[in-house]
């Protein structure tokens, strides 16, 4: 495992070292202290800085996958109680048809922590290889930059009396003990919070259907996880444990950020987000942003209506007697466009009752007025090219 990890001690190790040599350079004590601990704690955020565009990455994907629950759901009650080969192949092909529409895939939002895991294996071996390196007995002379002396340094250096390469494990000494299930408790509830914002803060009403199999797989992991990391953590040396709570404790200030201020649609957090920017905007004097995205829908819908075709306008009675041979062709058309005002003066009247009652909102109700007059004005298009063909064969 050491041959595999090689590559990754030594750059570990570089970081660490280079760290360490500008926190001497700003006045930090040189040797064994908390220049170390620090330079792990900095190695936590070199290493989350340089994974942010998977942490970017794994938002959207989560996002992307719920908004994709209510077609999944859909898909899979489709498909329910259906074992055949075919059946299974189909199901398949449109979910991953699903995921590409959404532009997301359940895998996503693991990317940060798969990352991580490598590093992580890599900081444990150099810590674990402190004692040998620093006896002389590692079988080379060094682990990059992490030089016999430097090892020792290292070893020396400790977190509240205990040894950053000390393990709840394999050690008798109690501060050790007590700093590791102190470290556990810590990133086992912090692990625990960072889901919980994710499942329960920042996903839509619609997407916490207890029959969803991802919500119901996300609230299981919920309490697994810090079950793991809690039976796990007792193995790692503190160096380590340093790592993961500064990791977690990152990820969730990180996560709190970009919820509060990008939250996923239909979520609590995009209500309490909605709420905080209507308060600042009513300050200002400004509308609310339901106010603002009506009026933009409804000029939106008028504007396509405008350009959606040149409306006929309506012909005096006299301008029509003027019109010689074409009179009764123009009569028609008058007609029609009448009777296109007529309905949508109607519908109109419609929309206003129904708005008044509560039955659609704004948006609503300017899209589905506009989808009947395209369609009134489409079949008195209609009306009239058959009038003139009918015309034309007498």
């Amino acid at each position: 495992m050491d041959t595999l990890l090689w590559p990754l001690k030594v750059a570990v190790a570089w970081v660490m070292v280079t760290i360490h040599k500008a926190l001497v350079l700003i006045g930090f004590p040189d040797g064994p202290g908390v220049a170390w601990v620090l330079s792990i704690i900095g190695l936590t955020i070199v290493v989350r800085l340089l994974i942010m565009p998977l942490f970017v990455k794994q938002i959207r994907a989560s996002r992307g996958m719920q908004l994709l629950q209510p077609e999944m759901q859909a898909l899979q009650a489709k498909y329910k109680g259906k074992k055949d080969p075919e059946s299974r192949q189909r199901m398949n092909e449109e979910m991953m048809a699903l995921y590409r529409k959404h532009g997301t895939n359940p895998l996503a939002s693991c990317l940060p922590i798969l990352v991580q895991m490598p590093i992580f294996f890599a900081l444990f071996r150099v810590l674990a290889s402190l004692g040998a390196v620093a006896s002389g007995k590692y079988g080379r002379p060094s682990i990059g930059p992490l030089t016999q002396q430097l090892a020792e340094q290292v070893q020396a250096s400790s977190v509240f009396g205990a040894s950053l390469s000390s393990a709840f494990l394999g050690s008798s000494d109690t501060r050790v003990k007590i700093v590791t299930v102190a470290m556990i408790v810590i990133m086992s509830v912090t692990q625990w919070y960072t889901m919980a914002q994710l499942s329960m803060k920042n996903m839509s009403t619609d997407s916490l259907n207890s029959d969803n199999p991802m919500i119901r797989s996300q609230r299981m992991m919920l309490y697994v996880m810090p079950v793991i990391f809690a039976v796990s953590g007792v193995n790692f040396q503190i160096g380590v444990l340093v790592y993961w709570v500064v990791s977690n404790l990152w990820t969730m200030g990180q996560q709190f950020f970009t919820i509060r201020n990008m939250p996923a649609p239909g979520s609590e957090a995009e209500k309490k987000y909605r709420a905080r920017i209507n308060a600042k905007r009513a300050r200002k004097g400004l509308p609310s942003l339901e106010e603002e995205e009506r009026a933009e829908a409804i000029a939106k819908a008028e504007a396509e209506g405008r350009t959606g075709g040149q409306r006929v306008q309506p012909v005096r009675k006299n301008r029509q007697k003027k019109s010689g041979g074409q009179g009764e062709s123009r009569s028609e058309d008058v007609a029609d466009d009448s009777d296109v005002e007529q309905l949508e003066d109607t519908d109109e009247d419609k929309d206003s009752t129904s708005s008044k009652s509560g039955g659609l909102s704004d948006e609503e109700i300017a899209r589905r007025r506009y989808e009947r007059r395209a369609r009134q004005r489409r079949e008195a298009a209609a009306r009239r090219k058959a009038q003139a063909k009918k015309k034309r064969n007498r």
